[in-house]
């Protein structure tokens, strides 16, 4: 009996130890510990959603689980300061151009996908990305299947009235999905540029090259003036017009060499009255060309006359630097700056494209006070057509169209900041950290956007400074974050 009671003490005391978490047996006889209840992560505010795109394409523009919350713990870290006390130009939007060729591809969608891909695009819906500015060509760009004007005659024949003119070439594809893409975002703004007027004006009788012979000056500007007048009537609003694209390079199809002095005086004498005497209030940009000749836009804006009519110069940049466009607003402060394209390559990396347009394009334009930032063309097919004879074969659209949709790098450069970045955005003060490029902007709404590429070849850890607090983010080499708060 006494053994008995002994055995059960001990008994006791043995559960007594396993519940107090002491030990548990192990089978072999021996003991491990029991592991201590865990005690949940204590879990900051996030401040500041994180949205991401790698270089290597493995993460496209994907909102993080990363939590980034503002203090003001000290560490080693470099610093991009972002102050909204500093503001500099307002926003007008960021898109591409929608070509001939993108219309077309686009229309030959199913109805519903259609439907759903314009949705992503121009919607302000969570899972589109908000584009903003268009640019559209007046007549044929080389990205259409073939050359045409609003005025075609036969050869040997001229039409000075404009008795002939039509919007009929743009009425099968370009002027019906604008009026869809408008019902989605009626406050989109368009900008129209020519690549040629209509050969029988030109002294080579040509779609190619060539310069507009003075006697048709005035015939082209009432051109300009009938283009927008009919769109208006289709419900289409051009909100700027550039007098030719790229005007120092004839080697295209279409295309039109018009000099500096050939434009100013087309501008003083012909176009701004033009648009006077008819009550239109469309912007005229000068220029449309590359940031290598600063000369042409200069010499256009130092001629007082011309300049009463325009508001600003459009640069690309397949030349020069981007800093021309700081360059030339210094000159002229009250005049705006807007850059209009630059086209990826069917050869080029998704990773070297991303950073280097990201780097120029997106954040190099906007912190050099420019008012929209343009890719070249929205959509092409698998071949990169069309095109016209003579046209590009290489451009890449943002989107490729042939029985599915593939997203391009275009796509993913413009989103990082149409989805974040409306029109009437201003761009607000921030310092460029080592590798680190970025630009920084107020929403109308009042949240802040910091978008960063990642210059470098390693990997960054820095902190995002604003009111004085700020939070720790990491950035892959070649990536790009946006920063919303």
């Amino acid at each position: 009996m006494k053994k008995t009671w002994i055995n059960i003490f001990i008994g006791c005391l043995v559960s007594i130890l396993l519940a107090c978490g002491k030990k548990s047996p192990e089978p072999g006889g021996g003991v491990t510990p029991i592991p201590p209840t865990p005690v949940p992560p204590v879990v900051g505010t996030n401040d500041v959603d994180f949205w991401l795109t790698k270089g290597d394409g493995s993460v496209l523009l994907a909102k993080q689980s990363t939590v980034l919350s503002f203090g003001a713990v000290a560490n080693a870290n470099s610093y991009i300061d972002v102050d909204s006390v500093q503001a500099f130009q307002t926003v007008d939007g960021f898109g591409y151009t929608l070509t001939g060729g993108s219309a077309y591809v686009i229309n030959r969608m199913s109805a519903s996908e259609k439907a759903a891909l314009l949705t992503e695009l121009f919607g302000n819906a969570s899972n589109s990305i908000g584009i903003s500015y268009l640019r559209i060509s007046i007549g044929a760009s080389d990205l259409n299947a073939t050359v045409f004007s609003y005025d075609d005659v036969p050869a040997g024949q001229t039409d000075p009235t404009l008795a002939n003119f039509t919007l009929a070439p743009d009425k099968a594809d370009v002027i019906p999905l604008l009026k869809e893409i408008l019902t989605i975002n009626p406050a989109i703004k368009i900008m129209a540029t020519p690549w040629s007027p209509p050969a029988w004006m030109k002294d080579n009788g040509s779609s190619k090259g060539g310069s507009l012979q003075t006697q048709y000056y005035d015939a082209y500007a009432k051109y300009f003036v009938k283009y927008i007048q009919q769109m208006k009537v289709e419900g289409i609003t051009i909100d700027a017009v550039c007098p030719q694209n790229e005007p120092l390079n004839p080697d295209n199809n279409p295309s039109l060499l018009m000099t500096a002095p050939q434009q100013i005086t087309f501008i003083k004498n012909n176009l701004g009255p033009a648009f006077q005497a008819a009550a239109i209030t469309t912007k005229i940009i000068a220029y449309d060309h590359n940031c290598d000749r600063s000369d042409y836009p200069i010499a256009v804006l130092n001629d007082a006359a011309a300049r009463a009519y325009i508001d600003g110069s459009a640069f690309h940049l397949y030349a020069g630097d981007i800093t021309v466009l700081s360059s030339v607003h210094s000159l002229f402060p009250d005049k705006n700056v807007y850059f209009t394209e630059q086209y990826t390559s069917s050869t080029g990396g998704f990773g070297g494209d991303l950073k280097w347009h990201l780097k120029n394009v997106l954040i190099g334009s906007m912190r050099n006070y420019s008012k929209v930032a343009l890719e070249w063309n929205l959509a092409n097919d698998p071949s990169f057509g069309p095109h016209t004879p003579g046209g590009c074969t290489t451009c890449k659209g943002a989107l490729t169209i042939g029985g599915a949709v593939t997203r391009n790098v275009a796509y993913y450069i413009i989103a990082h900041a149409a989805k974040f970045v409306p029109a009437g955005s201003v761009r607000i003060g921030s310092n460029i950290s080592g590798n680190l490029q970025n630009v920084a902007f107020k929403t109308p709404s009042g949240k802040k956007v910091l978008i960063v590429e990642n210059d470098g070849a390693a990997d960054e850890t820095f902190n995002i400074r604003f009111n004085n607090k700020w939070t720790t983010t990491t950035l892959a080499a070649g990536a790009v974050g946006t920063y919303v708060w």
